[in-house]
């Protein structure tokens, strides 16, 4: 019986693998895409007047997310940004963020 559920378990996890792997690609795309440019793939800006992310809460990072989809935290660029960000995304970019080690 303990056998049969371990591998119920196991193949469980190989079924969902695929599904995280193809949701973190794309988060990792997105990042790429829409967050990159300023603030860096490692979570290090590229202008002094831009924040790094990198270490940063990763509550922190998805409430300032949604005060910028908000429009209740103002910035030209960022509100461009967020506006047609939802929250998986939102909570998957601040935990990406998140897990970067910070400088």
């Amino acid at each position: 019986m303990k056998a049969a559920c371990t591998g119920l378990v196991a193949a469980a996890l190989l079924c969902a693998a695929p599904a995280a792997a193809q949701q973190a690609n794309g988060v990792i795309d997105l990042i790429a895409e829409a967050c990159a440019p300023c603030h860096g793939e490692e979570g290090i800006a590229k202008s002094i007047e831009v924040p790094n992310l990198a270490g940063q809460h990763n509550v922190y990072l998805y409430n300032q997310l949604r005060a910028f989809r908000a429009k209740t935290r103002q910035h030209k660029d960022m509100l461009y940004m967020s506006r047609q960000l939802t929250d998986e995304e939102m909570r998957a970019i601040a935990d990406y963020y998140a897990s970067l080690p910070p400088r």
